[in-house]
């Protein structure tokens, strides 16, 4: 199998079906199609991510694609077009299709995420995260205390709950750790939080997985993000500021942990 083949297909291979086979399986062909496409994009992309095909290189022609993965020039056309909605490639009339810099790349998209894989770090993507919470969220919980609702209080002491219930578990826990950083955006009351909560959240949970699946002990992070729900109960922007600050301050720690982490899987 050649390199860029993806699981079950064999590149330069097209399966023929006969007629009788064609019409027994044709009711399902539709549920197919979108399964294979999503792993030839899923395939190419991961290529990218991994300077197989650099910026500004053109990719293959279709014909050639077709035969590196083992499908038709539909399921490519379309794979490309995925590819150009996210940032990775240009296609131009009688010019081909070009990577794009990866300064153009969606790297907010959950899809574009999970292509970069064991690539993330040449992108500093965790730091750049954690730069970008260190702007936003002390802000936004000192906002919280003074406008969040009595209902936005619940339920991120409703997400605190969780992650106290699931510390031992790293997938639980991290979506509880995500649903209470968007609510937190939410409950200041800012719209422009609200639209970086929406643009971030894929990334968000990239970054605090790969913290949470980092380090074995997560009781001081459940500590203070107690403390935080605390503080917004008693309308405390200060305590609220200060305790956004120490998550960050741990957040650093379980970041050096989680590139630790991915450092060993390249």
């Amino acid at each position: 199998m050649r390199s860029g083949c993806f699981p079950g297909a064999s590149c330069g291979e097209v399966k023929v079906e006969s007629e009788g086979q064609g019409r027994a399986e044709s009711s399902s062909s539709s549920e197919r199609r979108p399964r294979v496409r999503r792993n030839v994009t899923a395939a190419i992309a991961r290529d990218i991510c991994a300077d197989r095909y650099p910026s500004g290189s053109p990719l293959p022609r279709e014909n050639d694609l077709c035969e590196l993965y083992g499908v038709s020039r539909t399921v490519i056309r379309e794979s490309l077009k995925v590819l150009e909605s996210k940032g990775l490639v240009r296609g131009k009339p009688r010019v081909g299709t070009t990577v794009c810099d990866r300064d153009e790349w969606n790297i907010l998209d959950a899809e574009v995420l999970d292509w970069m894989g064991p690539y993330i770090k040449d992108f500093d993507l965790l730091g750049c995260i954690l730069e970008a919470r260190r702007t936003i969220e002390p802000a936004a919980a000192e906002y919280a205390a003074e406008r969040a609702s009595a209902q936005e209080i619940a339920d991120l002491d409703k997400a605190w709950r969780q992650m106290r219930d699931s510390a031992g578990e790293p997938e639980s826990f991290t979506d509880a750790d995500v649903m209470f950083h968007t609510v937190l955006l939410t409950a200041s009351h800012n719209q422009v939080f609200r639209r970086l909560s929406s643009a971030i959240h894929a990334a968000l949970k990239y970054a605090l997985h790969a913290s949470n699946i980092a380090v074995e002990n997560r009781e001081d992070a459940v500590l203070v993000h107690g403390q935080l729900v605390e503080a917004l109960r008693m309308r405390d922007k200060t305590g609220a500021r200060e305790c956004a600050n120490r998550m960050l301050d741990l957040a650093v720690r379980d970041l050096a942990a989680a590139e630790k982490v991915i450092g060993r899987t390249k």
